[in-house]
């Protein structure tokens, strides 16, 4: 009986653990367009979506950079919700709204976990085959690889530069309240 419970609470950690890695998009993963133009969208990217409910992403084109911005539904509603909290005659309303909602797409997973991305996002992001599904938590980006490197690197100097501006401290005490 000892072995039984133990390996019972075993199985409870392990489930525990999977399910808090799945609470956001991490790493970066590189994946094909296939001869219908569908890509697969990484397993634990699916996997997280699919947890909060999701058979597809929601997709529109980065106003940062040339990349496809990819998030849940929740995610997108969220941004509505920001942007509806403007003056409804302001034109940072206006603006948001079509730099971003008016741009999005909700795409549904095939069987296989696969999205047919829009000509319009793909030429937006520069994507001609290749591409890299980079993961920033609660949302992810899909990049052209030789784009995305050039940023990684510009990136990472400027994270250098500002890395004093991360409140970690303050993030745990906020955390343990």
């Amino acid at each position: 009986m000892a072995l039984r419970s133990k390996i019972i609470e075993l199985i409870s950690i392990s489930s525990k653990v999977l399910l808090t890695l799945k609470k956001m998009f991490l790493s970066t993963y590189e994946n094909n367009l296939d001869k219908k133009w569908r890509v697969s969208v990484p397993a634990s990217f699916r996997s997280y979506l699919s947890s909060m409910g999701y058979n597809g992403v929601v997709c529109y084109p980065s106003f940062n950079n040339y990349s496809i911005e990819g998030c849940p539904q929740n995610r997108i509603e969220k941004l509505s919700d920001s942007i509806d909290s403007l003056n409804p005659f302001e034109e940072k309303r206006d603006i948001f709204a079509t730099s971003v909602l008016a741009e999005s797409v909700n795409l549904q997973f095939d069987s296989e976990g696969r999205i047919s991305l829009p000509d319009k996002l793909l030429n937006h992001a520069k994507i001609k085959q290749k591409m890299l599904f980079v993961g920033q938590g609660k949302t992810f980006q899909i990049w052209e690889p030789k784009l995305f490197e050039k940023f990684k690197l510009q990136a990472r100097r400027k994270a250098n530069l500002l890395r004093a501006s991360l409140k970690w401290e303050t993030q745990f005490k906020k955390e343990q309240k």
